[in-house]
């Protein structure tokens, strides 16, 4: 191998995915404490009074913010790798649906039928 194209970035293979640049990194940064903030003085200030409607927020927040690292961190884009990691995007996204509805449909089933209700427990001995 030639020192000159070793120098010019030749001869490394990367994936064919690019580096992010400092721009891009801060930018990831800035939304994703942006996206933590804005749900963290949802819950501490109660602003919204419907509790479930705060957590719809907090899983939509937490969802765009999973895509701000696969795009801003893990640099997935539709040109990069023939498209596959865009595949791996949508696949992800479908995985995080079924987890964050599945868990949320388990505690509220279990504090439903597992939690003594108040006339239960007065008439308890």
């Amino acid at each position: 191998m030639n020192t000159h194209d070793h120098a010019a970035g030749h001869g490394h293979a990367h994936g064919g995915a690019a580096h992010g640049s400092f721009k891009s990194y801060l930018t990831g940064f800035v939304l994703s404490v942006i996206l933590t903030a804005i749900p963290f003085w949802l819950v501490m200030t109660g602003a919204l009074d419907n509790k479930q409607a705060t957590a719809i927020v907090i899983m939509v927040f937490a969802a765009v913010q999973i895509v701000v690292h696969m795009v801003f961190f893990l640099h997935m884009n539709t040109a990069s790798e023939g498209g596959w990691s865009m595949l791996a995007l949508i696949f992800t996204l479908i995985l995080v649906v079924i987890v964050l509805t599945g868990s949320l449909w388990v505690m509220y089933h279990l504090n439903a039928n597992m939690m003594p209700g108040l006339h239960d427990m007065r008439e308890m001995p």
